[in-house]
């Protein structure tokens, strides 16, 4: 019986922008620079209010792209290497999460966590969080960090800062033959 979670059934979104926003954290964490400025903020919701209605919905469901996305990769390393992925992935960036307690309210951190263990077992994070109602402000800035912080994770790994970006943007152009 196919599980109402199946990715095949999800979804895709605007994967290109949720890139863009992440990229652009990397990047400005990579450089120095304080990713939660003030004017970082500013440039961030003029861009989201950019998408309109429809648009910022695309913009959630290509985040969440970005996570099965990375997850899927993760999940390959873990088992190449005889790892577990809940406790490679989620276990520390749970950990992580719970110490910006000024950018992440630590009720929004267990769908976090539900959210990347979804998609660690090849569920859509789409779907699986449509279970619970819609989206609330408040797991935004959470659903941002999850998104950095496995983007980060990946970017280690492979000791290349532009991987994980790198990444999706093949699979994108792959797609688009």
């Amino acid at each position: 019986m196919p599980s109402p979670c199946d990715p095949r059934r999800a979804p895709a979104g605007d994967v290109s922008a949720a890139l863009l926003v992440v990229d652009s954290r990397l990047k400005a964490v990579y450089e120095g620079k304080a990713p939660d400025s003030a004017e970082q903020r500013r440039l961030n919701k003029q861009f989201v209010e950019s998408l309109g209605p429809g648009g910022a919905k695309d913009l959630l469901d290509g985040a969440c792209t970005l996570v099965f996305m990375y997850m899927k990769w993760l999940r390959s390393a873990c088992e190449e290497h005889d790892k577990d992925i809940v406790e490679f992935v989620v276990t520390p960036m749970v950990a992580t999460m719970r110490k910006m307690s000024r950018s992440i309210r630590p009720e929004t951190i267990p769908t976090m966590a539900g959210l990347v263990i979804a998609a660690g077992m090849g569920l859509s994070p789409s779907l699986w969080r449509q279970q619970y109602g819609e989206w609330t402000p408040e797991e935004m800035n959470s659903l941002e960090a999850t998104i950095f912080l496995l983007a980060e994770l990946i970017n280690r790994i492979t000791e290349d800062r532009e991987f994980a970006t790198r990444l999706v943007a093949n699979a994108l152009t792959a797609a688009g033959r």
